[in-house]
């Protein structure tokens, strides 16, 4: 700390200069919280995927369905405790714009499936006893300003009812949150006996299938046997894990990792050029400082350390600012009114922004100090 004032007066030295710097550094780790909430909203929960749990599609493609009668079977593999199935309905609440999923299931074999759920006790029973309940994820509910007991109407683009009437009703019996962060809440669940018994077509037959196993380190040993159980029927399938999937089904939308890497690298390293620039002007214009330092009795590693640590405490306060702006900014939710349902900064990307602010300021100052330090007095004052 006795050393803080001497820290301070180089950026009095040209106030602009720092400002700029501190914003440069500011807006990169603003950047950086942000684009880690894209990711993880993108990520479509496959961090908080469940390692018990399988998926069984249709080997030809997730759009093509299977049989009601494979769940005896597929409970009847060695390995596998309990299996429910989901059917994607793709309606639309009043503008296609609106956008949220829905999927019809068995309401009690689907909660045992997924105690991720939270659901007040009252409700969860009023959901299951009511074949046209519905229950809501939180996100859903609060975008929409629905309540349980809401009649909500959708209009379907797949599944008419019998007759031709597309349109089909619900009521709200519950409202739904998350046990753990990351975990969808903008999904609407509604029974599959509504939707086989009503709907005119594809009658007994579901669109995936969620299996639970026994032991999660035989995850793939079971998918084998369970795609082996179907081989040469008229509906093979192809199961994996949840998370496998979960992740195949944010790629669709491309490589969003990826494309937020090379973002970031191009940012990163052009803050670096601007952080290491200052630091190495500041060196330059307090040669003579620098000299006079050595001449007290400073040594070449004090010299370096007082150097990298200007660097650091630079970097470190616009890095700490730009981190807690988007933290502060992010917990608010998420900003597209339900597009991005997952939004929301991990703790690892916080960890991760933290060591970044550390490396940055390191890195920007390392070169700069290596020069003060290997700075020669009678040099120093020979230029002054």
């Amino acid at each position: 700390m006795r050393y803080l004032p001497l820290l301070l007066a180089g950026f009095r030295r040209k106030r602009l200069r720092t400002f700029f710097t501190v914003a440069s550094v500011l807006v990169a780790f603003l950047l950086f919280g942000f684009l880690g909430a894209v990711r993880s909203a993108f990520s479509m929960g496959v961090e908080v995927s469940g390692l018990d749990r399988l998926v069984m599609l249709n080997k030809v493609s997730l759009i093509q369905p299977l049989p009601l009668s494979y769940r005896d079977r597929i409970t009847g593999v060695q390995g596998v405790t309990a299996a429910t199935h989901c059917t994607w309905f793709g309606g639309i609440y009043q503008d296609p714009k609106n956008f949220f999923p829905q999927i019809a299931v068995e309401p009690e074999l689907y909660l045992e499936m997924y105690p991720e759920m939270l659901i007040p006790e009252a409700q969860k029973i009023a959901w299951i006893q009511n074949r046209q309940g519905a229950l809501v994820g939180r996100q859903t509910a609060e975008r929409f300003g629905w309540k349980v007991g809401d009649r909500v109407p959708i209009q379907a683009t797949v599944w008419v009812k019998r007759g031709g009437e597309r349109n089909w009703e619900f009521v709200v019996e519950g409202i739904y949150d998350a046990r753990e962060k990351g975990f969808d809440t903008t999904q609407f669940f509604f029974h599959f006996d509504y939707l086989n018994e009503s709907r005119q077509f594809w009658r007994d037959l579901v669109g995936w299938y969620v299996i639970r196993i026994a032991n999660p380190d035989e995850s793939a040993i079971v998918a084998r046997r369970l795609d082996r159980e179907f081989t040469n029927s008229r509906w093979e399938t192809k199961t994996s894990s949840e998370k496998v999937f979960a992740q195949s089904f944010a790629n669709q939308v491309g490589d969003i990792g990826a494309i937020l890497r090379a973002i970031l690298s191009a940012v990163f390293f052009t803050l670096l050029l601007v952080a290491g620039n200052t630091a190495a002007q500041s060196v330059r214009e307090r040669t003579a400082e620098l000299a006079l330092l050595k001449t007290l009795g400073f040594t070449h590693l004090q010299v370096l350390g007082l150097v990298l640590a200007e660097s650091l405490l630079l970097v470190g306060t616009g890095g700490a600012l730009g981190l807690a702006l988007a933290v502060a900014v992010i917990s608010r939710g998420d900003p597209t009114g339900g597009f991005l349902s997952n939004f929301y900064l991990p703790a690892g990307d916080v960890v991760l922004g933290a060591f970044l602010v550390v490396a940055l300021g390191l890195a920007s100052g390392l070169l700069p100090a290596l020069a003060a330090m290997r700075l020669r007095i009678v040099d120093a004052l020979r230029r002054t």
